[in-house]
């Protein structure tokens, strides 16, 4: 069972990460997109990540476990995340180099991307503990617990704003867009590495999935308020009140997008 249900949460982890490549789209059809557009849809990604943390894994951990269980989790899930920050910060390479970095450069990419991506795969993992025990959608014979799909619409949507992210600059830098497309997607190609281990471990030992979810947790919130929200703010930082009305409408949106969403899945 755990064979057939880690081809399913594999496939979960690539449709994430192709999903990534969405955002290069625009420069498919126009030359450059607003800071304005930028900020928000930034702000979008944040909020529905914050929302799926909150709503989607401390409750859900609440429900398997005790405060305790969790909230350690989430402090390891921060803790990690800020080492592996700190360990990869002293390295810094410009996006115009991905396409042609050599062996050593590109190891370092993508140690970046790793920490940024991973997490988000943990996550992932974690939300499909319950494949085939629970769910009202069955696929490939297997019942797919609603906070599984819950967890890969929010980080589908959110990955959206990351694609343009990576896109932005290499656009700037007379990259082509199909180049382009193909690195957004590299880029998250760490979710379904980080989806598949995080889903054989939770399966096996099924007494860490409090700890799990709030790992979970802890690395999508500490990257939401320690990377998104400040990329957002650097790209606002030329619009009146430094873009801080755009982020708050785009958290606001994402909010409100992932409520529906939320209920439908329940």
């Amino acid at each position: 069972m755990v064979v057939e249900g880690l081809g399913l949460v594999l496939a979960a982890g690539v449709f994430t990460a192709l999903v990534c490549g969405l955002g290069t789209l625009p420069f498919f059809f126009v030359d450059d997109v607003g800071d304005r557009l930028t900020v928000a849809l930034w702000g979008l990604a944040g909020g529905i990540m914050l929302f799926a943390s909150l709503f989607g894994f401390i409750f859900e951990g609440l429900g398997e476990g005790s405060i305790t269980q969790v909230g350690f989790g989430l402090v390891v899930g921060v803790g990690l995340v800020v080492l592996a920050d700190r360990v990869i910060s002293g390295y810094e390479f410009e996006p115009r180099e991905m396409p042609a970095a050599d062996f050593r450069k590109l190891v370092l990419i993508v140690g970046v991307l790793t920490v940024h991506s991973f997490p988000e795969g943990v996550a992932l993992g974690v939300a499909f503990a319950d494949l085939g025990v629970e769910g009202d959608l069955v696929l490939a014979g297997l019942a797919v617990p609603a906070l599984a799909i819950f967890i890969t619409v929010a980080i589908s949507i959110q990955n959206i704003p990351e694609g343009l992210a990576v896109a932005i600059p290499l656009h700037t830098y007379g990259i082509s867009n199909w180049k382009i497309f193909g690195w957004a997607v590299f880029s998250s190609i760490p979710q379904p590495i980080g989806a598949g281990i995080a889903y054989v471990f939770v399966t096996y030992a099924r007494e860490f999935l409090p700890f799990g979810f709030g790992f979970a947790a802890g690395a999508m919130i500490y990257l939401v308020l320690h990377d998104m929200f400040p990329e957002a703010l650097d790209h606002g930082s030329d619009l009146p009140g430094g873009g801080r009305r755009e982020l708050f409408v785009g958290i606001g949106l994402g909010v409100a997008i992932m409520i529906p969403v939320m209920v439908l899945t329940e």
